[in-house]
């Protein structure tokens, strides 16, 4: 696979996350409206958006042959510590947007921002620290 074709699967996998995030956000502030709906909204949205990102990263970008529910669970146990870090860039930036504007469309633009340079990070991370075992799909 070529590195620009690598990039745009990863660059597709991470808008399937995001869109998968922000619907599921949508859905529970269409819910409960209060700040409190609004933290449920960024947990479980967040929760959404990585569990299909593991699931699509895992097979496609790095090519991960693990098996088995007790090393997927390991491997998915570090998948999720280094999306914490990029997490708190995400979540920062769509609080600090929201606060700032208080309106939905500005909330979400904060969110694509925040995810997009949360996920140019996290590649790295996971390639160093997560899918260590993989062949990650290299340019030919």
């Amino acid at each position: 696979m070529s590195r620009l074709s690598l990039i745009g699967l990863y660059a597709l996998f991470a808008v399937l996350a995001t869109l998968l995030n922000l619907g599921i956000q949508r859905l529970v502030l269409a819910i409960e409206q209060s700040n409190i709906g609004f933290a449920i909204a960024i947990v479980a949205g967040t929760g959404a958006g990585l569990v299909l990102k593991y699931l699509l990263d895992k097979r496609w970008i790095f090519r991960d042959p693990t098996k088995g529910a007790r090393e997927n669970g390991r491997k998915f146990s570090r998948y999720t510590v280094m999306g914490l870090v990029t997490t708190g860039i995400f979540w920062a930036t769509e609080t600090a947007f929201w606060l700032v504007w208080q309106t939905d469309g500005m909330r979400e633009l904060g969110a694509v921002l925040g995810l997009m340079l949360g996920y140019a990070v996290k590649y790295r991370l996971d390639r160093r620290f997560v899918f260590t075992d993989a062949a990650p799909a290299r340019a030919v």
